[in-house]
């Protein structure tokens, strides 16, 4: 009958055990939350990433930018072949200028560079260049 002497104080450990196990929960559950929150957003902004490069790279006027770039030295001096997404462009005999020039706005273009090569003979240069978007 000893418990009835301490029965209040069993009660009230009980319920200082009660409330901290209500107090871990609570912080264990909002730090959850604050981490799926975090993932959340990054996986929000890596989509919003995602559309925003596939309306860049689904943009009609890349080829025609391409193009413009085909244009800027003699066609004696370029080689071009287009296949669906991808272009290839080998450029042979460039002057510094105009290597300079076709470099410039090549890397000013939303596309993706699978190989780019420019090697130097004498006093020019030749250049290969393959991309897709």
């Amino acid at each position: 009958m000893n418990l009835k002497r301490y029965q209040n104080e069993i009660i009230l450990a009980a319920s200082i055990l009660f409330a901290l196990l209500a107090y871990g929960y609570k912080s264990t559950q909002h730090s959850t939350i604050a981490t799926k929150s975090k993932e959340i957003s990054q996986e929000v902004a890596v989509l919003e990433e995602t559309v925003s490069l596939q309306k860049i790279w689904g943009d009609k006027r890349i080829v025609k930018r391409l193009e413009q770039v085909k244009s800027m030295v003699p066609e004696s001096k370029v080689k071009w072949r287009k296949e669906g997404n991808k272009v290839t462009l080998a450029m042979h005999d460039l002057q510094p200028s105009e290597l300079n020039n076709v470099v410039t706005k090549l890397l000013n273009i939303p596309v993706q560079i699978r190989h780019m090569t420019i090697e130097k003979k004498n006093n020019t240069y030749d250049m290969e260049f393959a991309c897709k978007w």
